[in-house]
């Protein structure tokens, strides 16, 4: 049976939806209501950008090392046991370590990065720890056999054929960065959630949405922005993108 292409009728259904929605934006005067919100809006990005750089980067740079130790042999045994230590951050809900956070770090930025970075890393961690050891053995025993010394395989062809996976783990953890940081305004945090909490305490929906919709965007930008990233980083062989 012939198969029938539906990539035409969705890209036409979907360009049918925006511009209805932009219509009925225009004429319920939401555009107008949300650029008023406009200098918030950015001042609060960068705040809200700022906590997931800072959060982001430490969650990596505490995930991948954790993630290269425990794919060693020696520490193998223990992996499990991290990882449950390390999968508090995902399954506690988000606003208990929040709250834990600000215990004994006060309130503020600061207890909002610890949360963040915690909630975040086990992705990363997880993603380094099944990346290195899906590397096929013949790589590991070809690197062997030419006299790499462990860490000189560990960079040259663990690492590199492991990328692929780890990358996609960052890509996680920072999509849930940037969905919790709103989160952080409950222990006064900075961010894009002073306009949605505030949004819905007043029943404003346009504040709320000044803050929801911006929020999707950074997500979707750095989704992009990552995919680009894996895309230069991760080599030919390794990445099913690059053919």
């Amino acid at each position: 049976m012939k198969s029938i292409n539906l990539s035409p009728y969705i890209n036409a259904l979907l360009m049918l939806t925006v511009f209805t929605l932009g219509v009925w934006a225009q004429s319920s005067g939401f555009i107008e209501q949300f650029i008023y919100y406009w200098d918030e809006i950015v001042y609060l990005s960068g705040h809200h950008i700022k906590l997931t750089l800072i959060s982001g980067s430490i969650a990596v740079m505490i995930g991948i090392p954790v993630g290269v130790i425990l794919s060693r042999p020696s520490c193998r045994k223990i992996a499990d046991i991290v990882m449950q230590i390390f999968n508090v951050g995902t399954t506690v809900p988000t606003l208990a370590v929040l709250a834990l956070s600000m215990s004994f770090l006060g309130i503020g930025d600061k207890p909002a990065v610890f949360a963040l970075a915690f909630a975040s890393v086990l992705p990363i961690l997880r993603n380094t720890y099944t990346g290195l050891l899906s590397v096929p053995a013949h790589l590991k025993e070809a690197a062997t056999g030419i006299g790499l010394t462990p860490w000189q395989q560990l960079m040259k062809v663990e690492l590199p054929n492991a990328m692929y996976v780890i990358m996609a783990g960052v890509r996680t953890a920072i999509a849930i960065n940037i969905g919790t940081v709103p989160l952080a305004f409950q222990i006064g945090g900075t961010g894009l959630g002073e306009l949605i909490f505030a949004g819905i305490d007043l029943y404003d929906t346009p504040m709320m949405l000044a803050g929801a919709i911006p929020t999707a965007v950074l997500a979707l930008i750095a989704d992009i922005l990552l995919g680009m990233l894996t895309y230069f980083v991760v080599s030919k062989g390794v990445n099913p993108n690059r053919k």
